[in-house]
């Protein structure tokens, strides 16, 4: 604060009254401290304050409102668990759509709080500056989602999952795998298509135009519709549990059964999936245990940076693919 005061040729009480918004401090003064406080890279930690220890016991969670309930709800749940088993609260920040700048303020204001660590669970693929100097100065892990200089990373290999779904479909007879996509701006959607491209590729099989969806079921729905609309469609590689439901609607509707007549996979593994009509074939991802994982690896005092802790991808086989009908 001293230093903020020096840099803006005031004094540290007139810094501290312009950080907590005292109408005694006039605008250019306020936005002299700002600007020095931009300049310095101080960060006010109200933690700090409070806590002989400077610690606050509390943990970060980024989570983006859409984009799969389950895998949302199920994150958060292992993050609490595991943050509470080892003494620390849990403080979310959620963001409305995939945007540095929310990004950007979320991570302020957990910043701000003065937490111990962060776990970000969105996916964004650009990453800001701003962003890269909150998550070296706090602990980072990112969930298959934001990569930042000095987090460290933990999920499943997604091109792995992409890989293994479509090889599955190949193994079993299918001369074609359609694709429905997550969206193109999510890391985990890129990886599992760009997956399913290789795998097709190295089979040589010229790979059909990727159909893209938003995670939903309604999505999965909608680009359903219009697979089950060309005849030679008998594989889909849905990136999604939840969209995978929409398909399997959309194609029961317009006559098409599954598996007898088109074999559908899966990346989740869900807890509804094995409960669905037929039970669904996926690639499978703990979504609790990697948010205990997460706190786990936040928590570590190795001081280790940069880590990616990549989780190998699982087959979890049912009733919704077989081999194809003769000709």
């Amino acid at each position: 604060m001293a230093d903020v005061a020096r840099t803006a040729g005031v004094s540290a009480q007139t810094v501290s009254r312009a950080l907590r918004d005292s109408p005694n401090v006039n605008p250019e003064t306020r936005k002299r401290v700002l600007a020095a406080v931009e300049q310095l890279g101080y960060r006010f930690n109200n933690a700090a304050r409070v806590l002989s220890s400077g610690r606050s016991h509390t943990i970060g969670l980024v989570l983006l409102q859409s984009g799969g309930y389950y895998s949302r709800s199920a994150v958060t749940a292992g993050v609490e668990a595991a943050a509470g088993e080892a003494g620390y609260a849990v403080s979310i920040a959620t963001i409305a759509r995939l945007d540095t700048g929310l990004m950007e303020r979320s991570l302020s204001k957990l910043a701000d709080q003065g937490v111990d660590g962060i776990v970000i669970a969105v996916p964004l693929i650009s990453v800001t500056q701003k962003m890269e100097d909150i998550t070296r100065d706090i602990p980072t892990v990112t969930l298959d989602g934001s990569r930042t200089a000095s987090a460290r990373v933990l999920g499943i290999d997604q091109k792995e999952a992409g890989r293994l779904a479509t090889q599955h479909l190949l193994d079993l007879g299918h001369r074609q795998v359609w694709h429905v996509a997550g969206p193109d701006e999510w890391i985990e959607a890129r990886q599992r298509r760009q997956g399913w491209q290789e795998c097709l590729a190295a089979a040589g099989v010229t790979a059909p135009p990727p159909l893209e969806g938003d995670w939903s079921p309604d999505s999965g729905y909608r680009q359903g519709q219009v697979l089950a609309m060309i005849p030679d469609v008998t594989a889909v590689f849905a990136a999604s549990d939840e969209m995978a439901f929409g398909v399997i609607r959309a194609l029961r509707e317009r006559g098409r059964s599954v598996p007898e007549d088109v074999s559908i996979v899966s990346v989740d593994d869900i807890e509804l999936a094995a409960y669905c009509s037929p039970p669904l074939t996926t690639v499978r991802q703990d979504f609790y245990r990697s948010g205990e994982a997460a706190v786990a690896l936040l928590l570590r005092e190795d001081g280790a940076e940069s880590e990616e802790s990549l989780v190998t991808a699982t087959l979890s086989v049912r009733a919704s693919t077989a081999p194809p009908r003769a000709s």
